[in-house]
C-alpha cells in the first residue's frame, strides 16, 4: 500500500500554480493616473 507524502502533494500543487500563472497578458506595470483638471470652486463672498 502506498504512503501519503505531503512533499509530493506540495510539489504537484506548486507545479500547477506555476503553469497556471504563466499566461499573463498585457503590460506588467501600473498605468499612470490620468490627469484630470481640478474642479475649482470660486469662494463665495462673506455676508455681512
Amino acid at each position: 500500500m502506498r504512503r501519503f507524502h505531503p512533499g509530493l502533494l506540495l510539489t504537484w500543487l506548486l507545479l500547477a500554480a506555476l503553469l497556471a500563472g504563466c499566461g499573463q497578458k498585457g503590460p506588467l506595470y501600473l498605468p499612470k493616473p490620468s490627469a484630470q483638471p481640478a474642479a475649482s470652486v470660486p469662494p463665495q463672498p462673506a455676508k455681512p
